[in-house]
């Protein structure tokens, strides 16, 4: 049987591009290797998230005294907490099979190989047997990235964030190599479930990438909170359970940390197994260039998600492949949209959160935009103080000063992830401060902090 479209990867951009295109009455053939949802779903984002709304849940029951509940033996159950994690993934990737049970839609449970093009169709081979499509999808993910440092390699107390997912028994102890998000997230699961933590990041700070002003509400919390945090430190090896640092400020030398676990969290790499007869397929630092459509450069060839190397977030993906997919289809569909990579929202879920959208303050100047600041505590919102307590937050607007445009937004602060879409919005169609104040916020919320900033 001839496909209409092949989708090589069952993640956020692989069953989001099937079930829109098996809808539109395209057959459509999806292979994945492991489970359907991908790694947001199965080893990332959903069960991370599980794990640190039970650790919360205790974190909140052990500090209840600040509201004026007295909670007595508040103790937690890990082995219950994966349990639910489990359930809870578990139900999600059968709601994804749900949603492509439709006559126009196979999923093939394998790993797939892509042969050649013959005919203008694209032949894969997947468990023996070959298949053959118009257009060709890649949506292949990414995994983790091992760095090259001397003892990682078949040691058995270094995990990487699969394996930290998968453990029955919290470790007595815990060093975290690489302060980034995944690194953070980790960082305050274990230290809400009283697990000693140490992180260690190359780098002059803690989430590069976002607001450093953010950032320091944060990285001052934590480090009075009893996490130890070293930046500006290089890994220089690690032996057995000990891991040799150095400074790179020069100042402090070399030293040395030990804990039960080691967890390797440095970032990931678009994967391109499977795709090596794709001959002349352009990459740029190994992952795979598209255009604002997601075409690659071989004809009929799309790729979205993680394996473009272009920002690492299931939602990103998502939206990827449904401009992908709207391309596809251009003879069915008008005034197909393109990504906008700068109003892409992100979340750490750190406690508190960080969330933000669009140009940080550093990033904007540098782009030679003349830049107005508005910040503000988020008690400035009175929901905040009613469920924050002791809590200060920030939120910040990058405005275009010259303009009044809003360019970016970045917040600290519970539950900040659950408004920066509408600061996203603001940011993707171009609001001013004036448009922003005509939208109405409800009263009492947390996004109220948006308005406050008008």
């Amino acid at each position: 049987m001839k496909y209409f479209l092949a989708i090589v990867g069952g993640g956020p951009a692989g069953y989001t591009a099937a079930e829109i295109a098996s809808k539109a009455g395209k057959d459509v053939v999806l292979f994945e290797q492991n489970a359907l949802g991908g790694t947001c779903l199965n080893v990332g984002c959903i069960p991370t998230k599980s794990l640190l709304y039970g650790a919360k849940q205790y974190y909140n029951a052990s500090h209840a005294q600040k509201y004026g509940v007295t909670a007595e033996n508040v103790a937690f159950d890990f082995a219950a907490m994966q349990k639910r994690k489990t359930i809870v993934v578990r139900k999600l990737v059968a709601g994804i099979k749900q949603r492509l049970n439709n006559e126009h839609c196979t999923v093939v449970s394998g790993q797939a190989k892509v042969l050649d093009n013959i005919r203008q169709f694209w032949r894969i081979e997947c468990n023996g047997v070959e298949y053959e499509a118009e257009h060709l999808m890649i949506c292949t993910g990414s995994t983790n990235f091992v760095p090259p440092i001397s003892g990682i390699k078949d040691n058995p107390a270094v995990w990487d964030s699969t394996d930290a997912l998968a453990a029955t028994e919290l470790p007595q102890s815990m060093v975290i190599v690489g302060g980034g998000v995944i690194g953070m997230e980790f960082a305050t699961l274990y230290h809400e479930l009283g697990v000693p933590v140490t992180v260690i990041e190359a780098m002059p700070t803690i989430l590069p990438n976002l607001d450093q002003e953010v950032v320091q509400v944060l990285l001052d919390k934590y480090k009075k909170a009893g996490i130890n945090i070293l930046t500006q430190t290089k890994v220089e090896s690690i032996d057995g359970n000990t891991v040799h640092y150095s400074s790179l400020s020069s100042e402090e030398g070399r030293g040395e940390v030990s804990a039960e676990r080691i967890l390797v969290s440095v970032g990931r790499r678009a994967n391109l197994q499977g795709l090596e007869a794709l001959e002349g397929l352009e990459l740029n630092r190994g992952a795979i260039v598209i255009d604002e459509f997601c075409q690659t450069n071989l004809p009929k060839v799309y790729a979205c998600g993680d394996v473009t190397g272009k920002i690492m977030l299931a939602h990103v993906a998502s939206r990827q492949a449904e401009v992908a997919v709207e391309h596809m289809l251009h003879d069915q569909m008008v005034n197909v949209q393109m990504v906008n990579y700068n109003a892409i929202p992100s979340v750490v879920y750190t406690n508190p959160e960080i969330a933000s959208v669009g140009l940080t303050e550093v990033q904007a100047e540098s782009m030679g935009i003349s830049v107005e600041v508005r910040k503000l505590p988020m008690t400035f919102s009175g929901r905040f103080m009613a469920e924050n307590e002791g809590e200060t937050g920030l939120c910040k607007m990058i405005v275009d000063s010259r303009t009044g445009t809003i360019v970016g937004v970045h917040c600290i602060g519970n539950p900040c992830s659950e408004f920066i879409a509408a600061a996203s919005c603001a940011v993707r169609n171009g609001y001013t401060l004036s448009d922003f104040q005509q939208v109405v916020f409800p009263h009492p919320t947390v996004s109220e902090i948006l308005h406050e900033l008008l």
